[in-house]
């Protein structure tokens, strides 16, 4: 009895599941057992390091993934980005590279086809390049011609923006519907010259409505204030009125004629770039000429005092979904 007591009592200290109930050989057995693992234990630990894991039983595949999530960091902390697999070779290796096809041959068949007429890198005279504009014309329908002017000009700077109108003597081609609002005794006046739309409070209630039948809208000065709480609904679509674009103003009438007879306004992009419409392809190349010609009058003259360098880049001439033809300005 003196040596199960004695075996029990080893037995609590290596906290075996044991009782007076087992035989001595089974508690023996059981103190054999336990002393020889907690050795080899020992001995493995010594010698290997384990990253630290959560209390309680784990996997294996979460102490693979744990230690191998501590490998990572270690090598992002030291800067090695070395693929460490065959697996991570193959996904770091680029396949060939790409081959990119010119842009004329992303082109439809029949703009490439009139893009022959045009020969790369030339400068063209304008009549010549008007001439060449019609002929190009890949579209079906009366394509619009437009002439793009590349400005060495700063748009962020204030003096810089520029922003102006034009009459084209023959006006742009389009149709454009004009509306007016101002006091009830220059309503009539404005219809009579041509307006599509007329009004005083009546045509506030169709602005409340969000009713925008017209491309232009031209007001008094007086009236101005009212349309500001409209500001949202006109800015975005570039049809509030403004001075600088001359659909403000005090002569009500005329402003309408002048947009009716093909008045166009004209404005620098964010990237120094001026585009405008000078009319159809339909007009032929006299009537484009003498367009460009009084476009290009009223750029020059809006040359800012404070540019150094030149004012004009370069130029070119397109129809709708024709090619660009480079054409001389003779702005410096």
């Amino acid at each position: 009895m003196a040596k199960k007591a004695e075996l029990l009592e080893k037995a609590a200290e290596l906290k075996l599941e044991v009782s007076e109930k087992n035989t001595i050989a089974e508690i023996e057995a059981a103190i054999e057992g336990a002393s020889a693992p907690v050795e080899a234990t020992e001995s493995v630990e010594e010698t290997t390091e384990k990253p630290a894991a959560k209390a309680g039983k784990r996997s294996e595949k979460s102490q693979r993934e744990t230690a191998e999530k501590i490998e990572k960091e270690a090598r992002k902390e030291s800067g090695d980005t070395t693929p460490q697999s065959e697996d991570a070779e193959a996904t770091v290796k680029k396949g060939p590279k790409p081959v990119t096809r010119p842009r004329i041959e992303r082109r439809g068949k029949a703009y490439r086809k009139v893009a022959e007429q045009v020969e790369n890198g030339k400068v063209y005279g304008l009549g010549e390049a008007l001439e060449l504009a019609t002929k190009t014309n890949a579209a079906k329908f009366d394509a619009s011609v437009e002439l793009h002017v590349r400005l060495g000009v700063d748009p962020r700077q204030a003096d810089q923006n520029i922003r102006a109108t034009v009459s084209l003597p023959h006006g742009s081609g389009k149709t454009i519907r004009v509306a007016v609002f101002a006091p009830e005794a220059d309503v009539a006046a404005a219809k009579k010259a041509g307006a599509d739309i007329a009004g005083d409070e009546e045509f506030l209630k169709q602005l409340d409505r969000e009713e925008l039948n017209f491309d232009t809208l031209i007001t008094a000065p007086a009236y101005m204030p009212k349309l500001g709480k409209y500001a949202r609904l006109l800015g975005p679509r570039g049809l509030m009125p403004n001075p600088k674009s001359g659909t403000v103003s005090t002569d009500v009438a005329k402003a309408v004629t002048e947009a009716k007879a093909g008045k166009v306004e004209y404005r620098v992009d964010k990237q120094a770039i001026v585009h405008v419409s000078v009319g159809k392809v339909s007009f032929g190349a006299a009537k484009l000429e003498d367009n460009v010609k009084a476009f290009i009058e009223s750029l020059k003259s809006q040359k800012p005092g404070s540019l150094k360098g030149s004012y004009v880049k370069s130029a070119s001439i397109s129809t709708t979904m024709g090619p660009g033809i480079k054409v001389e300005t003779g702005i410096n």
